[in-house]
């Protein structure tokens, strides 16, 4: 038995002289959704791709729902559903015959198979494209007969490799939703990796930070969040000629320096107490300034990632593997 659906320790493994991982640690809670987060080259792929069994480490060890990835890789493939970053359907076939075929690859009997397709087909809206190729597909169609492809053998867990790059913002909706669906009404267990910073926060009960080969942070989104430290406190003045009558009377509140660049005609500072909310109000109340944004809010994951990090999630770390 294991405590956890999904467990590393201590993943290693070189190419050359080139170190694609340096000793990841991981845990996924069973029916949870545990993101990677990482800039290009920091080890994400090559993690998903060893959990896997499509290689082995060349160090340390990982369980699947209790089950060793090299000991008994067999298993583990039985357990998994994986969709990669790019599609992997063939173009030639229909949506349905596609997945029709998974299910005999996968030893369903004929009519099983078509059952399993047209119930998919259906669970992913697709149920009108179903006899049309992929290749008439729209981006968000082709990553929905994707997610469902990976899901014909009912898998306990999955792994999305960024699963909605290059998707507009309605079609990551959806698969977002999807996903969603297959944690709460299903209880699969999901490994994320992906670079959209927003994703991880909408889906994940758990991330891990992932640079140059190693776990250089992991929680939740509002642990990591608060572990950067604070809130910010944002004032946009409905005038913008009171600007720098309100940077006057924040600086004088909190002794900092606000920053009144990072977004024109708002005015922002980091806050550690916030009972100086009340305050602020007063005072731009007497000022006779008005407010037309008014919050405290804590760091965005992305300021989080470019603290721990130093970058964005999207800049490439050099010679490392994916």
């Amino acid at each position: 038995m294991t405590r956890y659906a999904i467990e590393a320790e201590g993943l290693v493994k070189r190419y050359g002289q080139t170190t694609a991982l340096d000793g990841i640690d991981l845990v996924a809670r069973e029916g949870a959704v545990l993101a990677l987060l990482g800039p290009n080259g920091a080890g994400k792929t090559t993690t998903v791709r060893m959990l896997a069994t499509l290689i082995t480490p060349d160090a340390g060890r990982a369980a699947i729902g209790g089950h060793d990835i090299v000991r008994d890789a067999v298993q583990v493939r039985r357990l998994i559903g994986l969709t990669g970053q790019y599609a992997s359907v063939d173009e030639e076939m229909t949506g349905f015959e596609n997945l029709v075929l998974l299910g005999r690859l996968l030893d369903f009997s004929r009519s099983d198979a078509r059952a399993r397709a047209r119930e998919l087909l259906e669970r992913f809206h697709l149920t009108e494209a179903a006899h049309r190729p992929p290749g008439t597909y729209s981006g968000g169609m082709r990553r929905r007969l994707d997610l469902a492809a990976s899901l014909v053998g009912r898998p306990r867990f999955l792994y999305l490799d960024e699963p909605t790059t290059g998707l507009d913002p309605r079609s990551r909706g959806d698969v977002w939703d999807l996903v969603r669906g297959l944690v709460a009404d299903e209880g699969v267990t999901v490994l994320l990796t992906t670079q959209y910073l927003d994703e991880a926060d909408q889906l994940a009960h758990d991330i891990a930070v992932i640079d140059q080969g190693r776990v250089i942070a992991n929680g939740t989104a509002d642990a990591l969040k608060a572990q950067i430290g604070g809130q910010s406190l944002e004032i946009r003045p409905a005038d913008p000629a009171r600007v720098d009558d309100t940077v006057a009377i924040v600086a004088e509140l909190t002794g900092l320096t606000p920053d009144r660049d990072s977004r024109p005609g708002v005015v922002t500072v980091s806050v550690h107490d916030p009972d100086l909310l009340p305050y602020v109000v007063r005072r731009l109340d007497e000022a006779g300034i008005r407010a037309t944004e008014l919050a405290l809010r804590l760091p965005s994951l992305d300021e989080v990632f470019l603290e721990l990090t130093g970058r964005q999630p999207a800049e490439n770390s050099g010679p490392r593997a994916a």
